[in-house]
Parts: structure tokens; C-alpha cells; sequence
């Protein structure tokens, strides 16, 4: 089975930002416990005398909130934001990133949570019949964390799976989404990460983190399918979905 672990980053209803971002990491359930041992050994390294505690949100880390604090120096919490992506990178086997990256204005008045969750599992469910047709036939479960807007998205879940999406039905998930807390499972703390790392590409035109992992999103054939930026025809953009999908510098 895959498991796709999401977390979001941007506020839907502050006015002074402009995006809101859904993303995560889908890996093969064996996969887990070596992505969750990467952070933990970095976790240790960071903070020895309490590392099962420590949880890595990017929110917190940048700016230096809670124990972050305690690492006066900016660079080297970045570097530490940095460090904890990198970590999928030691992954072996089938892996990919998924990430919406949704321009509030550009979807009112549909809500913009939905807007994304909706094409985050339409891309999901297009990679797992990928896979199918690559003769590796496997199911798919999406967890989210908890503090997400859980109920909206658990009602959008079901509608999905009584009754399809704007594209058609899926046909690869087991189940409506579970939601977790992140202080349980560093998969989702990764998620937080990743969503961080988009959050700060385009709200703060900001790539440091991004660069990381820009070339980790689920493709085919040169067109990047797992990550999409839906924004103002007008706008000119770099991200591997607008310069594969929409032909743009």
C-alpha cells in the first residue's frame, strides 16, 4: 500500500496572504519506518536529552518559536529545515511528492481547502493507476494531520467516494483520509515541511528549502503531474509545473 501524508501551510482567511498550500510525501508502507528513523537520529542530534519531543514544523523552526529559540542563529535552523528534507532523499524504491499550491483569488468563492485537497487526491489516485498499469498493483490511504480542517475534509472525503469528484471516480483509495497528530508520526512533521518549503517559494519568493526538493514531485515523461500551482494566467512562474505544464520560462 501507499500512504500519502499531507499537512497545509498558509492561512485561507488572512487577507495578508495570498496562497494556501496542501502537500506531502507518498511512500510505500515499508518505506515509513526509514524516513521516521532519518528524522529521528537528526532529532537526537539536535536536541539528545529530549529528541522524541522534539517535532519539526517549519513554522516554528525559521523563525525560532519553542525549543527552536534555544538556536540563536538563523542559518543554522534553516540548515537544520534543510537537513530534515533531505532525508528523502536516502530513500530506496518508489517515492514521490504531491503539493497544490492554490493563489486564494483565483478560486473564489470555492474554498480554497477544498480546491486543493480535491486535486491532491485526483493525483494520487492518477498515480496508483500508474502504478497498476506498471504491473504494481497497490492501494492508496491519505493521512492528514489532525489540526487540518478536519470535519470539512472528512465530509468532502466521503462525497468523493459516494459519489466521484469533477473528474470521474477514484478507484485506488481504501478508505476516506485518516487524520493523526503530528507529534505521533514524523511523516507527518515531514509533511509540514514539505508544505513549509512550497509556502515559503511562493508567498515569500523565498526557494531555499523548495530548491531541495523541486525535482522530487511525482512525474512522467518529462510533465510533472504531483505538483500544481493554480494562479493568474497572466503571472509568469518557474516551478516545475508551470514550466512543464504551461510551457512557461
Amino acid at each position: 500500500m501507499y500512504l500519502l501524508y499531507l499537512d497545509d501551510a498558509g492561512s485561507v482567511e488572512s487577507r495578508d496572504e495570498r496562497y494556501f498550500v496542501l502537500s506531502g510525501i507518498c511512500l510505500f508502507e515499508r518505506q515509513i519506518y526509514y524516513l521516521s528513523r532519518g528524522l529521528d537520529e537528526l532529532a537526537k542530534a539536535i536536541c539528545p536529552q529530549d529528541h522524541e519531543a522534539l517535532e519539526f514544523h517549519g513554522s516554528h523552526m525559521l523563525p525560532g518559536k519553542g525549543f527552536w529559540r534555544s538556536i540563536r542563529d538563523k542559518s543554522e535552523r534553516a540548515a537544520h529545515i534543510r537537513h530534515a528534507l533531505e532525508e528523502c532523499m536516502k530513500l530506496q524504491g518508489k517515492w514521490t511528492l504531491f503539493g497544490v499550491v492554490v493563489e486564494k483569488a483565483e478560486v473564489s468563492p470555492e474554498d480554497p481547502i477544498e480546491f486543493a485537497f480535491e486535486q491532491i487526491c485526483t493525483r494520487f489516485d492518477a498515480f496508483l493507476k500508474r502504478q497498476h498499469r506498471q504491473r504494481n498493483k497497490q492501494r492508496g490511504l491519505i493521512i492528514l494531520d489532525k489540526h487540518t480542517k478536519e470535519t470539512r475534509l472528512q465530509t468532502l472525503a466521503n462525497k468523493f467516494v459516494k459519489s466521484g469528484h469533477r473528474y470521474g471516480q477514484f478507484c485506488n483509495l481504501v478508505d476516506v483520509p485518516m487524520f493523526v497528530d503530528s507529534s505521533a508520526t514524523r511523516l507527518i512533521q515531514f509533511a509540514d515541511l514539505v508544505s513549509y518549503a512550497l509556502w515559503r517559494k511562493f508567498e515569500r519568493q523565498d526557494a531555499m528549502f523548495f530548491d531541495v526538493i523541486k525535482g522530487a514531485f511525482d512525474s512522467e515523461g518529462g510533465v510533472v503531474h504531483g505538483l500544481m500551482h493554480k494562479k493568474s494566467q497572466q503571472q509568469p512562474c518557474d516551478c516545475p509545473y508551470c514550466t512543464t505544464r504551461l510551457g512557461q520560462p
